[in-house]
């Protein structure tokens, strides 16, 4: 099985103008994505990694890093779309794509790997992780969702094949006895998803042709998409042990946030590959 990351880096942002240039403690953010990346696939073969950008600075910045990249259209909605127009430029079409987002420094490697793995074992449509969350972390949680409804993201899905049953800015399923539950268990049994997703290439070659799904339109969650359309999703249940938890670098906010959290839990990646 052939397998790609690709790393999509948009130099466009809004709120964080040059958004993969970005220092963070040290390194760019793409460095640190990069390097992440390169940990994840370090004992693995046919498996490269490959960055997808729309700027001259981008390139250049990957050429010091001696990582491969490619220059995808400004005009790319997402990153799943300049994710596949940069697999489109592979000499050897690849079995699966990681579509790695360029502004998730704090990744464990082992959650890329796990991804790669599940879809070697067993080819679907796509693949995403999850975690298990502890009783404090859905209280806090819940908490969250008081001011900012649409944070954070639960899955259901089957235990033994993982295929997903669904996703929703809701907190699912719900537990009627709860109590009980919590006396009995130390962990809760909600999973939250983490927005990460490989895909097979015939899979990432139709998305962005599927029609927009319903619940999709209501929730603002793109995987619903697929499940709309009856397509195979895969839940992979990953562990931080303890490691930082942050979703995307997106604000000079979130910089001085994920500087704090690298202080506090050390760095992921200490050495890795030729990203120096």
């Amino acid at each position: 099985m052939k397998s790609v990351i690709v790393i999509p880096a948009r130099y466009g942002s809004s709120r964080l103008p040059g958004k993969p240039l970005a220092m963070i403690a040290g390194q760019t953010m793409l460095q640190r994505v990069v390097r992440i990346a390169q940990a994840a696939t370090e004992d693995m073969v046919d498996t490269q990694l490959l960055v997808a950008t729309d700027d001259d600075r981008i390139v250049e910045h990957c050429k010091c890093l001696n990582v491969p990249v490619v220059m995808t259209p400004v005009s790319c909605q997402n990153g799943t779309e300049r994710a596949e127009m940069a697999v489109r430029q592979l000499s050897i079409q690849p079995d699966f794509i990681l579509n790695f987002q360029g502004d998730a420094p704090l990744t464990p490697p082992d959650f890329l790997a796990a991804m790669i793995e599940s879809f070697r074992h067993a080819p679907c449509d796509i693949v995403t992780p999850v975690t298990k969350m502890t009783w404090d972390q859905l209280d806090k949680l819940r908490e969250s969702k008081k001011t900012t409804p649409a944070s954070g993201t639960c899955a259901v899905f089957d235990d033994k094949s993982g295929r997903a049953f669904w996703f929703s800015k809701n907190i699912i399923p719900l537990m009627r006895n709860e109590t009980d539950l919590r006396n009995k268990n130390p962990t809760s049994p909600v999973y939250r998803h983490i927005g990460l997703y490989g895909y097979s290439r015939d899979m990432l070659a139709a998305y962005n042709t599927l029609p927009e799904g319903h619940f999709e339109a209501l929730e603002g969650l793109e995987q619903l998409r697929a499940l709309e359309n009856g397509h195979y999703i895969r839940c992979v249940p990953v562990d931080y042990r303890g490691r930082a938890s942050m979703s995307g670098v997106d604000s000079p906010e979130d910089i001085t946030r994920a500087e704090a959290l690298i202080a506090q839990h050390g760095e992921l990646v200490l050495h890795a590959g030729n990203a120096a």
